[in-house]
């Protein structure tokens, strides 16, 4: 599908690099999981606590992390499989309702999941733990920016039209 407009075309691509960031970060966490090289990304202990320490007091404890830290990988990587395929077939051709989903649905994830990294109650490597996740957030805004950009361009082209 060809975009309406270069605003239109560069946004989206944007936009889809930066939802591919999250979906790489997505497939790191899935595997970083399985490895069991720490509680998370970036997070290897827990107030010096390591996974094995934990495992030993109480294996349902880690399984019960490695479930939910595989389920969130899983939930990470639809949402960006989504959003990609939004920007790339709905906001390049001039959707607004793609748009408008589009920047929803990953701001929603970012106010639920980014407060809490930062009430000091527990310790993590900020570079790799929510580093990729900032700059994916950087480029995806950037791109839908510039992507509204081409719509508003759209919108009084149409109207001007009319």
């Amino acid at each position: 599908m060809t975009p309406l407009n270069e605003a239109l075309g560069k946004g989206g691509n944007l936009m889809v690099a930066g939802a591919a960031i999250f979906l790489a970060y997505a497939v790191v966490y899935f595997f970083s999981t399985l490895s069991g090289s720490g509680f998370e990304i970036g997070v290897s202990t827990l107030n010096g606590i390591t996974p094995a320490d934990l495992d030993a007091l109480n294996p349902a404890i880690m399984a019960f992390i490695v479930h939910s830290n595989l389920a969130l990988a899983g939930f990470i990587a639809a949402t960006s499989i989504a959003v990609i395929a939004i920007c790339w077939f709905g906001v390049r051709s001039g959707q607004w309702w793609a748009w408008w989903t589009a920047m929803i649905s990953p701001v929603v994830a970012l106010i639920v999941a980014l407060p809490k990294h930062y009430l000091g109650e527990f310790d993590h490597n900020w570079v790799s733990h929510i580093g990729p996740i900032y700059l994916g957030t950087a480029i995806f805004v950037a791109g839908g920016l510039m992507a509204l950009n081409g719509l508003l361009k759209t919108a009084d082209g149409q109207a001007a039209s009319a």
